[in-house]
């Protein structure tokens, strides 16, 4: 009997360890954490091993297969162990696209994939077709390959997930942009993320789709080095296309084959020109998954977004409190601040991935009257934007950030948490600070 290692117990790790179980491997999980109580209750419900709290060396090193969740960096000393032992590892998403024959629609990018892939996933619903969610959103995906059957499967896939598939294969693969992100797990080299996101390109065949948006340049950039075997259907705001999607007169047009159709731009349900990309990308996919134009009409007018991107929470005393915690990057915040029409109170901070904040300077000297800097480590936010904002103030907890945000707001204001950072030096997880935030905002 085969053993399979899996690293890490959270969605991912425990999601991997009970498809192992059940396809009948001697499994053993192990993390260097606390595990939930609800995903130990699963290891126990499958009789899987699992260890938490550290890891015992003799009982990985001497697996067949480890699956690594893709919050464990290639610089963790176990996984240098095993690379030097020549012990494969895989993602989640590799090993469960061994046991799953449906159609996969895959989504990844520095910006917009959580949207996308929850639209996506919103049409396909309301075509009444038999799908699932999963990757970095919802579900596991190998828990759901394990325990459902599905037709389809929507995936929304990090860098990191993508790092460890070799021959996972999509049928549909979207790539929404790449900006610098993440470049402290890839040596501070571009070129190795870059690579990376275009891992989701591996395997395509001649019948398969690359949907890409065509005016990025690094995405373009790449493109032309490289060959691919797959349908390529662009969209853009900068000019027409063939087949994909692209803006004109107030309208967003889709063509894919001999089909067009259209929908104003005023009729979709989100907002801002970042949306605009985020509904292109799921027009296309929906027409080659041969959804009916009407359902796709009908899902982009009434889709109502994702959790922690740009959420409005409330207004106080004429003063909007929006939550958009998932920008954990840059360019996320660029988006955010260049739809801002209100002077804006900005809440950013947190664990810098290597960040260059220049592309913010003109909209923070424009719009940004209040820095509330909300991390364990400001000094380079405070560096970066001491001669381009009036007031710079810093606080360790999302508490303090809504308390400061309402001493400094003004009637006709927007309150903006979009970190331009990771959430781990003071929360667990984006969605930790951007729950916190609102939690704080509703008792102001």
């Amino acid at each position: 009997m085969q053993r399979i290692v899996v690293l890490g117990g959270g969605e991912s790790g425990v999601g991997s360890a009970v498809l192992a179980k059940v396809k009948g491997f001697d499994v053993f999980l192990s993390d260097s954490g606390k595990i939930g109580a609800s995903f130990k209750e699963t290891l126990e419900r499958y009789n899987i091993e699992y260890e938490e709290g550290g890891h015992t060396q003799a009982k990985i090193l001497n697996a067949d297969e480890v699956i690594k969740s893709p919050g464990i960096p290639e610089s963790a000393p176990l996984i240098v162990a095993l690379r030097e032992r020549g012990i494969h590892i895989i993602s989640e998403i590799e090993f469960a696209g061994r046991y799953d024959t449906a159609k996969k629609i895959c989504i990844t990018g520095s910006n917009g994939k959580t949207t996308t892939t929850s639209l996506i996933y919103y049409m396909m619903q309301r075509a009444g077709m038999n799908v699932g969610l999963g990757g970095n959103i919802g579900k596991s995906y190998a828990y759901l390959v394990a325990t459902e059957q599905h037709d389809y499967y929507v995936l929304e896939l990090s860098s990191f997930q993508l790092d460890g598939m070799y021959d996972f294969r999509a049928d549909i693969a979207i790539l929404m942009n790449i900006t610098p992100d993440h470049l402290d797990r890839y040596d501070y080299k571009m070129e190795n993320y870059i690579n990376s996101k275009f891992r989701i390109t591996q395997n395509m065949r001649a019948e398969d789709c690359f949907i890409f948006c065509g005016d990025d340049p690094v995405t373009m950039e790449h493109i032309n080095k490289i060959v691919l075997k797959a349908k390529m259907l662009p969209f853009t705001q900068k000019g027409e296309v063939a087949q994909g999607a692209y803006v004109k007169d107030g309208a967003l047009t889709v063509k894919y084959g001999i089909e067009e159709y259209m929908i104003f731009i005023r009729e979709l349900a989100l907002e801002g020109k970042h949306n605009i990309y985020n509904s292109m990308a799921a027009a296309i996919a929906g027409k080659a998954i041969k959804i009916d134009n009407q359902v796709i009409r009908e899902s982009l007018m009434s889709f109502k977004g994702v959790e922690h991107r740009m959420e409005k929470i409330l207004k106080i005393k004429d003063v909007l409190y929006i939550n958009d915690s998932k920008a954990t990057n840059v360019d996320s915040v660029w988006y955010a601040l260049e739809s801002m029409t209100t002077p804006v109170i900005w809440i950013a901070g947190g664990k810098d991935k290597g960040n260059d904040y220049s592309p913010l300077y003109d909209f923070v000297r424009d719009k940004v009257k209040v820095l509330i800097c909300m991390g364990l480590h400001n000094e380079k936010l405070i560096e970066c934007f001491k001669d381009k904002v009036d007031i710079i103030v810093e606080t360790d907890s999302a508490e303090g950030a809504a308390k400061l945000a309402y001493k400094y707001a003004k009637p006709g204001d927007t309150v903006l948490l979009s970190p331009a950072c990771a959430s781990f030096d003071l929360f667990k997880n984006y969605e930790e600070r951007g729950r916190l935030f609102k939690e704080a905002v509703r008792k102001l």
